[in-house]
């Protein structure tokens, strides 16, 4: 059953591209997005596109990344055209880069603990939780490089290895909040993403299709509780330098 679009949360602008409304006027609160994609699929500029519009609609956002440090993020964000700068210094967003090399900083409080113990870690950073949607770019990084996850699938026990941070996501979502997962699939056993799929309330494959020598990227939409309006089952996208995401081509389920 559609829930009002006022309920939704707003990719908003409506004026520069169609992607929010392509997706049906926005995101149900208390939802999990998983979004998909191989390397070069996209899934860094669409989740920098949701992030940007949803502060421009008035929510807040928590963007953890494992790629970026701050000064690339903004770097990214204004090649876009998606200026972060007014945003972040009115802590409409927060930014976290996640080192997930010889240490990491999710959290505020780097005192004591196993700093590898980045599930964690995640889990334990208050701050990051506080704001509406809470963007985790990439979520497989911190999957793949958490020593109690990575022991848990060697003893093929990789759904045991979900379930507490699935247990949290759900707890987070109660509160009417967004998560947004990114996700390369190419990176982790099928049995270790099952139980993110099975979960997610909105499921987005973001795959690159070859059409004689040109690549085009699509989103597919595999699920989407709680829709809005109508959702294209397929979204045709480009990602271009000073104008950010451009909708290709549309069609609708």
């Amino acid at each position: 059953m559609s829930v009002a679009t006022t309920d939704l949360f707003s990719l908003g602008m409506d004026e520069r591209d169609r992607l929010n409304k392509e997706l049906g006027g926005g995101i149900p609160p208390g939802s999990i997005v998983l979004m998909e994609g191989d390397y070069g699929a996209g899934k860094s500029a669409i989740s920098q596109r949701f992030a940007y519009g949803l502060c421009e609609t008035g929510h807040r956002v928590t963007m953890l990344s494992t790629e970026l440090t701050v000064g690339s993020f903004l770097d990214q964000m204004h090649s876009l055209d998606y200026g972060m700068v007014e945003h972040m210094l009115d802590e409409n967003v927060l930014f976290l880069h996640a080192d997930i090399g010889d240490s990491n900083n999710f959290s505020d409080d780097d005192s004591g603990g196993d700093r590898k113990d980045l599930l964690k870690r995640l889990m334990d950073a208050n701050v990051m939780w506080d704001a509406d949607v809470i963007v985790i770019d990439t979520f497989d990084a911190i999957l793949r490089n958490d020593p109690k996850f990575e022991a848990l699938v060697r003893k093929n026990e990789e759904r045991q290895a979900a379930l507490e941070v699935i247990s949290f996501f759900r707890d987070v979502i109660a509160q009417g909040k967004v998560i947004v997962l990114t996700v390369d699939p190419s990176t982790l056993d099928e049995d270790a993403i099952g139980p993110f799929r099975s979960i997610a309330d909105v499921f987005l494959e973001l795959e690159m299709i070859e059409v004689g020598n040109d690549v085009r990227r699509q989103i597919s939409v595999k699920r989407f509780a709680g829709m809005g309006e109508q959702v294209g089952d397929t979204i045709g996208f480009s990602v271009r330098s000073g104008t950010g995401i451009v909708i290709e081509s549309r069609s609708v389920a």
